[in-house]
């Protein structure tokens, strides 16, 4: 994994896991890697791992069966996917919009351009 300069490695790592939960790569309720795997996959130290997982775990994201290892709760991909959808409409979006105007984008442009990219997907 490639790591950002601007932003805590274990932050980047959670991130990563969140997406892969919510990419049904960990599945609610499986196992996730051991702290050992993870970090020889991601190449970094376990500390760091520990890091991941204690935030994780903060978030209630996932849980630890001591004795078996870690696990996705099943609440998970819903929270992440709320979480995501508050940063997109507080943050991105907004940003998003600001950037339109500057560039003297209407809406009726925008909504054209979404149109298009919805029949590219079907």
């Amino acid at each position: 994994m490639d790591f950002e300069n601007n932003k805590s490695i274990y932050l980047q790592i959670a991130e990563s896991i969140r997406e892969r939960v919510v990419g049904g790569v960990y599945p609610a309720g499986e196992k996730i890697p051991s702290v050992r795997e993870l970090a020889a996959e991601m190449g970094v130290n376990p500390n760091t791992i520990m890091r991941t997982y204690t935030e994780l775990q903060t978030m209630e994201i996932i849980d630890n069966k001591r004795g078996i290892g870690y696990f996705v709760k099943p609440e998970a991909p819903q929270l992440i996917m709320e979480g995501k959808r508050k940063n997109f409409f507080e943050k991105i979006f907004p940003e998003f919009i600001r950037q339109a105007g500057l560039l003297g984008i209407t809406a009726s442009q925008l909504k054209t351009r979404i149109d298009q990219l919805h029949q590219v997907k079907k």
